[in-house]
């Protein structure tokens, strides 16, 4: 005779893991932007954006995709990654029994806040991953007004 060790909350446990993964909010923002963009991209790439004190820092993971492939555009405070990644071809003799790199066109969007220096972003990708720099701009400090008293 076995033992089998009884867990009562180990179904429950795994619902709500499942729920978590289902609005895990890099999924969600993958599918909102899939969705406006459908005609437009066949694939999206994976993102991590931080802002430092001086500047906002994109990487983009683009592997396979050639740096002449890939525009990176400002307009109207919004950054504007496209590029396109050519398919490999396969021959199914290779042993090949599930392909799931996607090729074709990437396209993603990002607003920006005002203090983004559009003149100055800089783009560079190495080892398949894109790297944009986004300086922000020198703040602007107050002017003082002095008041004059006019003499009556």
């Amino acid at each position: 005779m076995s033992l089998v060790r009884y867990e009562p909350w180990s179904l429950l446990n795994q619902l709500s893991k499942e729920i978590d993964q289902l609005f895990d909010p890099r999924r969600l923002a993958l599918a909102t932007e899939r969705q406006s963009d459908v005609a437009t991209a066949d694939w999206v790439p994976a993102v991590d954006i931080k802002e430092e004190p001086d500047k906002f820092v994109i990487h983009a993971d683009v592997p396979g995709v050639d740096p002449k492939d890939i525009e990176v555009s400002m307009e109207n405070g919004v950054l504007t990654l496209k590029g396109h990644r050519e398919e490999e071809k396969k021959e199914e003799k290779e042993g090949y029994k599930r392909i799931e790199r996607v090729s074709g066109t990437f396209y993603r969007r990002f607003s920006l806040p005002d203090t983004a220096d559009a003149e100055k972003i800089r783009a560079k990708v190495k080892n398949g991953v894109l790297e944009i720099v986004i300086p922000k701009q020198e703040e602007v400090q107050p002017r003082r007004i002095t008041v004059e008293a006019e003499e009556s």
